[in-house]
C-alpha cells in the first residue's frame, strides 16, 4: 500500500515556521514527507532539513517524496525524543525551526496489518516502531484490570473504562485476545447498546488508549519539549500539531512554563527564583483547520497547532 498522509494544517504551519531559506529545520515526525517537502521547497543551498521517524515505511515513502531535495535532507530513523543526541552526532548544535505532527498517518490506520484499525479483524499490533518487541496484544493480555482501567480512563477518556477493563480480563481468562476484531467485540459488550448508538465507533477511545500506552506517546512528548525548545536559535520556532486533548494540554502547559518559568509565590513583589523566560507563546489560542480542509480531510477535525518562539 502507498504511504498516504494528508498533511494537516500545511499552509498554516509553513507560515508559522517563518522559514529562512538558509535555515536548519527539523521535522520530528517525518511521516510521508508532506510537511518536509514544503519546508524543502523554501530552502536554498545553505538550508537543510533533518527528518526523524521510527517507521520504516514512512522513511521509504519520505525518501521517494523528497528525492529531488536529497542534497538538503538527512533522514534519521529514531524517535524525536532522541533529537538532541542524534543531531549532536551530526554536529548540529542549534536549529531555526522544529515541527511535530503527532497524528497517526493514514497509512498506519489504513494498512490493516499494522493492527491500529478497529474496522478489520487483524492481529493486535499498534507499534509505531516495528523493531519494538512489545505489541498491543501484550497490553491487552498481560496488564491487570487496574492498569487497563487506568490507561483506558486516562488515555482514552472513555466513561465506560472500568467496565471495558473488567470485560477484557474476563474474556481473556477463557482464551487470549489475539485480534482487533476480538477486542472490538469485547468492548462492544461492555458498553450499553443505547450508548453505542450515540457516538462514533465504540472501540475508538480504547484503541487510542492502548496505542498511546504501547508507544509511550505522552511520556515521550512531555520529556522532549524542553530539549527541543533549547535546540532553537533565537527567533527560531517550534510548531506542534496535536490531535487530542491530552497531547494539546501537555504542549500548552510546556509552552506557558517556558514563557513564564517563575515559581515565586504570586504575592512576592519581585522574582527571586531567577528562572528566565526562554521565549514567547505565539498562539494564545490554537490554530485549527479551515472549513475547506475539514471537507477535504475529516481526520483533521481535532487538529490544533500551537507555536512557541525562542528568544
Amino acid at each position: 500500500m502507498e504511504f498516504r498522509h494528508y498533511s494537516v494544517l500545511l499552509q498554516e504551519t509553513m507560515e508559522q515556521l517563518c522559514i529562512r531559506p538558509e535555515g536548519i529545520y527539523v521535522d520530528g515526525t517525518l511521516g510521508g514527507g508532506g510537511h518536509a517537502r514544503e519546508i524543502c521547497r523554501r530552502l536554498t543551498d545553505g538550508g537543510h532539513l533533518y527528518g526523524f521517524d521510527q517507521d520504516a515505511a514512512a522513511i521509504q515513502a519520505a525518501g521517494r517524496r523528497l528525492q529531488e531535495y536529497k542534497d538538503h535532507v538527512t533522514v534519521v530513523r529514531s524517535n524525536f525524543c532522541r533529537m538532541r543526541e542524534e543531531l549532536k552526532k551530526l554536529e548540529v548544535q542549534s536549529v531555526d525551526g522544529i515541527l511535530l505532527d503527532l497524528g497517526v498517518s493514514s497509512y498506519q490506520l489504513d494498512e490493516a496489518e499494522r493492527g491500529f484499525t478497529y474496522r478489520e479483524d487483524v492481529p493486535l499490533d499498534m507499534r509505531m516502531d516495528q523493531r519494538q518487541e512489545k505489541t498491543a496484544r501484550d497490553i491487552v493480555n498481560q496488564y491487570d484490570e487496574a492498569e487497563l482501567y487506568r490507561i483506558i480512563r486516562d488515555y482514552g477518556e472513555d466513561k465506560f473504562s472500568k467496565n471495558i477493563a473488567k470485560h477484557i480480563v474476563k474474556t481473556r481468562e477463557r482464551k487470549p485476545i489475539e485480534t482487533t476484531g476480538e477486542l472490538v467485540e469485547v468492548i462492544k459488550a461492555a458498553i450499553p447498546m443505547k450508548m453505542r448508538m450515540q457516538k462514533g465507533h465504540p472501540a475508538k477511545q480504547t484503541f487510542q488508549a492502548i496505542r498511546i500506552e504501547l508507544n509511550q506517546e505522552l511520556e515521550v512528548l512531555k520529556d522532549s519539549l524542553d530539549d527541543m525548545i533549547d535546540l532553537l536559535k533565537p527567533g527560531g520556532r517550534i510548531c506542534i500539531i496535536t490531535f487530542h486533548s491530552l497531547e494539546d494540554r501537555i504542549v500548552k502547559n510546556s509552552f506557558r512554563r517556558n514563557e513564564n518559568p517563575c515559581t515565586c509565590p504570586s504575592h512576592f513583589p519581585v522574582c527571586i527564583c531567577n528562572k528566565v523566560s526562554k521565549g514567547r507563546v505565539v498562539t494564545r489560542k490554537p490554530i485549527i483547520p479551515t472549513d475547506k480542509e475539514l471537507e477535504e480531510n475529516s481526520r483533521s477535525k481535532s487538529a490544533k497547532l500551537r507555536v512557541f518562539e525562542r528568544i
